[in-house]
């Protein structure tokens, strides 16, 4: 085993993620690697003002180093103030001027899902939504049809049943991409989001008609068999997209 001399001028010259996995070799290394001067000597390779006070910041420089040091991808969200039991989705669809969709759909029925799925469709797309990470997904009933050469568009708002408020996800987007290889035509909107959070921008809503795999689409026909919501920019658990639904521009 090293002597404590050693290890005391080697821990300085280490940086503080291989400083940390040292305190996990033996307790003689992690007793030694605890002491804050070392921490102190990596909080001032990244932050060397901090080390003009008297004392850190912080309870100690150790704690100071594992809080900021590195960006936490995993955090706990706690519990969102919305629920899909008390939401209500309103989706129209049009292709030229002719409606040909239109739905409310209750905030329940998207965790529902489609079961199950029709016959027919693509195996890519079959796979996609039999996978078990969150989704929102419709049935399109009735079923519709859209020639590939129309233009087709799409509004869609949210409704809260325990206020009665309305917000803005889609404001008649244009479906101006057919990827045939997952057999979707998708839309997007730059969601409306409240002036309580002035500095969020940028964040999209995508909709996806879903159809399905048979000859008409190369005769210019989508068969349109479901309808699918996703924030996948940003939002891709229950609780987050409710977190960020919460955020629109409820009026």
């Amino acid at each position: 085993m090293f002597s404590e001399e050693v290890l005391k001028n080697v821990f300085p010259l280490l940086e503080g993620e291989d400083l940390a996995s040292c305190m996990g070799v033996c307790k003689q290394w992690r007793d030694i690697a605890s002491d804050d001067f070392y921490w102190k000597c990596q909080c001032a390779k990244k932050w060397p003002s901090v080390c003009k006070r008297q004392k850190p910041p912080t309870e100690t420089y150790y704690k100071m180093f594992q809080t900021f040091s590195k960006r936490r991808l995993n955090r706990t969200l706690p519990p969102p103030r919305l629920s899909f039991e008390n939401l209500e989705f309103f989706i129209d669809i049009w292709t030229e001027d002719k409606l040909v969709f239109s739905g409310l759909i209750q905030g329940l029925a998207l965790e529902t899902g489609i079961k199950p799925l029709p016959s027919g469709i693509s195996n890519v797309l079959r796979a996609d939504l039999e996978r078990p990470d969150y989704k929102m997904v419709v049935p399109a009933e009735p079923r519709f049809t859209i020639p590939v050469n129309h233009t087709v568009s799409v509004s869609m708002l949210v409704g809260r049943n325990d206020s009665n408020k309305v917000a803005r996800i889609i404001n008649r987007s244009v479906f101006e991409y057919i990827d045939h290889s997952s057999y979707r035509a998708l839309a997007f909107e730059y969601l409306d989001l409240s002036p309580y959070y002035p500095f969020v921008s940028g964040i999209r809503a995508w909709i996806s008609l879903l159809f399905m795999d048979v000859e008409d689409v190369n005769d210019g026909i989508l068969d349109v068999f479901g309808i699918q919501l996703d924030f996948s920019d940003v939002a891709d658990t229950k609780d987050e997209i409710l977190w960020l639904l919460d955020m629109l521009d409820w009026k």
